[in-house]
């Protein structure tokens, strides 16, 4: 039921709730997908949770790539927990409804955590150029205290920027209807929902997210332009794979989320799908933080022992 307050000047009416309609309207489809959904949480909670606390205990971790990662884990944690619950919990109610304070706080979070790691993908990607291409300075240069300064300035830059498209979304008037195409409140969903006129909305979005995702490519892509160069110039077939190991997982990553992103929201809204986008949707707020402690240690020795060196611990304590 949609649920709308009249103003008591004009024909304005304000909308005081939002429907979610989630992933599908096939009622036999709500408890599968329930349990899907909450298979991949509870691994996202497991993997990123066990990734922090990991990296957080054992001293050998204790270094500027890690430093990042861990903060790469909070990142997709947090993304999981803004969305996962609401939708989880729509899946087996009647009524799919979110108040529109809570809308604006799940968007604008959503934006910020989405921001957050693809700045902090790009640090990384600097961070592996440092490593590779000038590792006697490589101490040195990624500094305790840059590397904090580096993480501080990414979530300053999350922050602005989705307090700039929180703001700009909900100044809107959605007068027509209230039922929001999408699993959770996200801005092309409520732009299309808008009855105002949403052009400079639309031009804001692409400048902001275009300067993002662009900056961060161009980041990720300059920096592995140079260790590829550096890895091409070590003789040794061992050193040169050594290398390129250390940055694999990395690569992966950066991968599947930038290749998300930039098909999510560097396109015309002429060619918009709602449902194309609940796959994407659901591909870089959902399955991605899932796989990222995967990634970062089912393909990496150095968490797989420091891993090890806690069990054993733990059995040996039991």
């Amino acid at each position: 039921m949609q649920i709308i307050k009249e103003m008591e000047e004009g024909n304005h009416s304000e909308v005081t709730e939002f429907i979610l309609s989630g992933m599908t309207d096939c009622p036999e489809l709500q408890v599968p997908l329930f349990m899907v959904f909450l298979l991949i949480y509870g691994i996202t909670l497991v993997g990123n949770g066990g990734m922090i606390l990991l990296i957080t205990i054992d001293p050998r971790l204790h270094t500027p790539m890690y430093f990042f990662v861990r903060n790469l884990s909070f990142c997709d944690l947090f993304v999981s927990f803004i969305i996962s619950p609401k939708m989880l919990l729509n899946f087996l109610a009647e009524r799919k409804s979110i108040s529109y304070m809570a809308c604006a706080v799940q968007m604008y979070l959503s934006i910020l955590f989405a921001d957050v790691e693809c700045l902090l993908l790009a640090v990384m990607a600097y961070d592996r150029y440092v490593a590779i291409c000038n590792p006697l300075l490589y101490t040195v240069t990624m500094s305790r205290q840059l590397c904090k300064e580096l993480v501080a300035g990414v979530y300053a830059v999350g922050v602005v920027d989705s307090m700039i498209h929180t703001c700009c979304t909900f100044q809107l008037s959605f007068c027509s209807s209230n039922i929001i195409n999408h699993f959770f409140c996200d801005i092309l969903p409520l732009l299309a929902l808008s009855c105002s006129d949403t052009r400079i909305n639309e031009i804001v979005m692409f400048a902001l997210t275009s300067c993002i995702t662009g900056s961060s490519c161009m980041t990720v892509l300059l920096s592995y332009v140079y260790i590829i160069f550096a890895i091409l110039q070590i003789r040794s077939a061992e050193g040169r794979r050594k290398a390129f190991s250390t940055c694999s997982f990395h690569l992966t990553a950066v991968v599947l989320f930038f290749g998300t992103l930039l098909f999510m929201y560097l396109r015309p809204t002429s060619s918009y799908s709602m449902d194309i986008d609940k796959v994407a949707s659901v591909f870089y707020t959902l399955v991605i933080p899932m796989l990222n402690p995967l990634i970062y240690s089912l393909r990496n020795k150095e968490v797989k022992d420091a891993l090890r060196k806690a069990m054993n611990k733990l059995l040996t304590n039991f």
